[in-house]
């Protein structure tokens, strides 16, 4: 592995290459240049660079004049188009690599992708950031913790104003894809069933709302609300469970637990609704880094070999399985088994 002296007591620094200089690619090249232990050698865009990513680097034309460079590792953020291709010409060279979600733009080429890393034993991952929001990760501690019990739902709702950053996938590749990943973390189980509906209201190609259903393997049932068509941007994933409900607010990174009432009513209607009653309502005190640093230091950490909490290329895949499924349900107005 090829590394660049940092100057600082000798450490040395991995040298990142990034092709992808658009609305994600320039967030990417911040924080590698200012994540410890990385140092952002080389940038490629055939597109050109409108956000002045590249500063005193010259400017490639694509992976492969990347890849001259000598890397140490590598971040894609190329239009979903066009995962495979530059992550397969990074595999070949032996380049340890991050694809920005979805892994690819189906799922027989999310697997191509994932096999090239696998069978040269190369650290693969690909960029669901909410892994690392604040909210979520605490979120999904307490969960493991048992503070909620036994967890009944996960719903999410992630609706905003259509993005110009996007032109070659829909809201169900580009935004639920997140929801799908984060509600099969947080849960700790696969999905094995999942339902959908979508809307095409804004003129464009590809579907622009989507709401879903489905089912995990441990029985937890879920559901998706995602659109580009509010004029309010809303982040929300609601766990609820035998002790009460979590509301983590991926927005601000806040973590509120709603507990179940304990205090016994006499008022004879509520007394004899057999359900639950509102309780204590706590919003926790929790640290909060940027998702998109912490994401890079987990990706730094798995090719130094010192750990590493990535998303691997096979959660990709399996995460693209989900997605393709809701579309297909939509498609053909049914429930997709898994």
């Amino acid at each position: 592995m090829s590394t660049t002296a940092n100057g600082a007591g000798g450490a040395r620094n991995l040298r990142v290459g990034l092709i992808g200089l658009g609305s994600m690619g320039r967030h990417h090249a911040r924080v590698i240049r200012a994540t410890p232990g990385m140092e952002l050698v080389a940038v490629a865009d055939p597109g050109g660079d409108r956000f002045g990513v590249a500063g005193d680097l010259e400017l490639l034309p694509d992976a492969a004049a990347l890849i001259d460079v000598g890397l140490d590792a590598a971040m894609v953020a190329v239009p979903t188009v066009y995962h495979e291709e530059v992550a397969l010409a990074l595999a070949e060279a032996g380049v340890p690599t991050m694809v920005e979600k979805p892994i690819a733009h189906s799922v027989q080429a999310g697997r191509r992708v994932a096999d090239a890393f696998a069978s040269r034993d190369l650290v693969g991952a690909v960029g669901y950031v909410e892994r690392c929001n604040p909210a979520l990760r605490a979120l999904r501690e307490r969960l493991d913790a048992g503070e909620l019990g036994q967890v009944y739902q996960v719903l999410t709702r992630r609706q905003g104003p259509f993005p110009a950053r996007i032109s070659d996938v829909g809201v169900v590749k580009d935004l639920a894809t997140h929801d799908v990943d984060l509600t099969a973390w947080v849960a700790g189980s696969p999905y094995c069933s999942i339902s959908a509906q979508v809307t095409h209201r804004s003129g464009r190609a590809n579907e622009d709302m989507v709401v879903a259903n489905g089912l995990l393997a441990n029985g937890v049932i879920v559901s998706h609300t995602v659109n580009w068509l509010t004029p309010f941007k809303e982040r929300v994933t609601i766990v609820t469970g035998e002790k009460g409900a979590f509301v983590a607010d991926t927005l601000t990174g806040d973590l509120t637990f709603h507990a179940n009432g304990t205090v016994e009513s006499s008022w004879d209607q509520v007394a004899n609704f057999r359900g639950v009653s509102e309780g204590d309502v706590i919003r926790y005190a929790i640290p909060k880094r940027e998702p998109l640093a912490l994401e890079q230091e987990h990706f730094r950490d798995a090719v130094l070999g010192t750990g590493g909490d990535t998303v691997t290329m096979a959660d990709g895949v399996a995460t693209l399985t989900v997605v393709e499924a809701v579309l297909a349900s939509a498609a053909h107005d049914r429930t997709v088994e898994l």
